[in-house]
């Protein structure tokens, strides 16, 4: 990383911002006082409940962290297809005696006003999801002192990062848990994402910035190879989510290892836009039908997955999931970082010993 992210942490070791609750102070505290880059979600979240949350962290360590900003959505989503989604969830509102969420209660996510929290009261790093922000944007809050990173999933979209100004890339491979921050959502282009070490030798030939890899990262052996193949650091979720500290629902830190869930699959079934789980009922049944239309799905299904989560039902919850997540340590998450920088100090020991021989 550029001499200025790398004195952020002392491992290059990324806690990803898990959406949803896994992401909470507790967490990115214990992973920035263990000597990585402890990170919050403020997607789904109000400006103030962001900002409470920062304070958080604040009051836990006094080591540097990030704040992860979900860009606002502007595509159009047909409404009639919506509708139609909707009449087919009925059967699940009834099942878990719940309504269906709004699915047009908001686009934006409270950006700005996320934002200008964010310029008043600056923390050292803002990356952003689902798209890149304009120069503007950026450059706002490089004056105040913020670095900046823009998840990409092709080597175009890291060259539109660092025409806008971004510090540094979050290359996001095909294996990742959780959702695909594909700047545009092209339902054509469904299944067809690259391979995190093959993107990052793309990303690395299009770009200069720095580059955090990102996808199926569980051991520090896979964090070695990603460092090899050009990335300056590499971003752990899976791994992170079953740890102690983590504010993921305790279902689903159960689900990773549960033999009852043995794959993972994209699916726009929970949200609208492809993202990677564990495969259960409710993506099996209702994923071939799910339209392009986020956050407007992910509205709609808000309910019924909070209404199954109470229920103690995986079967009707987003069990996001990287595909390396058969791999998860229920260690603490300080532990944990610990454990995957000496995997990496083992690893590439034993590579310097081979090419010695």
């Amino acid at each position: 990383m550029s001499p200025t992210l790398t004195d952020l942490c002392h491992y290059p070791i990324v806690q990803a911002p898990m959406a949803g609750g896994a992401s909470c102070p507790q967490l990115a505290a214990a992973v920035s006082e263990a000597g990585g880059l402890g990170f919050l979600a403020a997607g789904y979240k109000t400006a103030d409940g962001m900002y409470q949350e920062i304070k958080q962290v604040r009051g836990l360590t006094n080591q540097p962290f990030g704040v992860n900003l979900f860009m606002p959505q502007s595509e159009y989503a047909d409404p009639a297809a919506v509708a139609v989604y909707a009449s087919q969830l009925a059967g699940e509102a009834a099942w878990y005696e719940t309504k269906l969420g709004d699915p047009d209660c908001g686009l934006d996510d409270g950006f700005d006003a996320k934002l200008a929290i964010l310029l008043d009261d600056p923390v050292p790093v803002v990356t952003f999801t689902f798209g890149c922000p304009g120069r503007d944007v950026l450059d706002s809050l490089a004056r105040v002192g913020t670095l900046t990173a823009v998840t990409v999933t092709t080597a175009e979209e890291a060259q539109a990062a660092q025409r806008a100004g971004a510090d540094a890339v979050c290359v996001q491979g095909i294996e990742a848990g959780g959702h695909q921050g594909t700047h545009r959502d092209n339902p054509e282009a469904d299944g067809s994402g690259i391979g995190l070490i093959a993107l990052i030798a793309q990303v690395r030939e299009a770009v200069q910035i720095p580059i955090i890899a990102t996808g199926g990262l569980m051991r520090g052996g896979q964090l070695a190879a990603v460092l090899a193949a050009g990335a300056d650091a590499g971003q752990f979720g899976t791994a992170f989510l079953v740890c102690p500290e983590s504010g993921a629902n305790v279902l689903h830190k159960q689900a990773m290892t549960n033999p009852l869930f043995v794959r993972t699959e994209l699916t726009r079934a929970f949200s609208g836009r492809p993202a990677r789980g564990l495969v259960n009922r409710f993506m099996r049944e209702h994923g071939p039908y799910a339209p392009a239309a986020y956050p407007q799905i992910h509205h709609m299904t808000s309910t019924l997955r909070k209404a199954a989560a109470k229920a103690g039902d995986p079967q009707g919850m987003a069990l996001w999931a990287g595909q390396g997540h058969r791999l998860a340590r229920e260690l603490p998450a300080g532990q944990l970082v610990e454990v995957l920088a000496a995997e990496l100090a083992e690893t590439k020991d034993a590579l310097g010993a081979r090419g010695a021989a």
